[in-house]
């Protein structure tokens, strides 16, 4: 992952989704189709805080979110989730 240029907005999150599993647990490979959309990622670049909300999170963070929560981005040839703070349900 290369070094990210410019800054998420206050109260905003920017976060690189996890993989989806490619097999299950006794061996059968899932097809892209049948895959579900990842919920968990890391966070790569966090905002400012709000005026009434502190930031919770931080970059490094596992977080657990929302199944249509966000916005997808390309940056550089790599996938990312633009969310709230408000949208992220879990940090493990």
């Amino acid at each position: 992952m290369a070094q990210l240029k410019g800054k998420v907005l206050a109260g905003k999150v920017l976060v690189k989704p996890h993989e989806a599993e490619a097999k299950t647990a006794s061996g059968i490979i899932i097809p892209d189709s049948a895959k579900e959309k990842p919920r968990e990622g890391t966070v790569v670049m966090v905002g400012a805080a709000k005026k009434d909300e502190e930031m919770e999170v931080k970059k490094g963070d596992v977080v657990l979110y929302g199944k249509y929560s966000g916005q997808e981005l390309t940056i550089d040839n790599e996938d990312y989730l633009l969310i709230s703070q408000s949208d992220i349900l879990f940090i493990a």
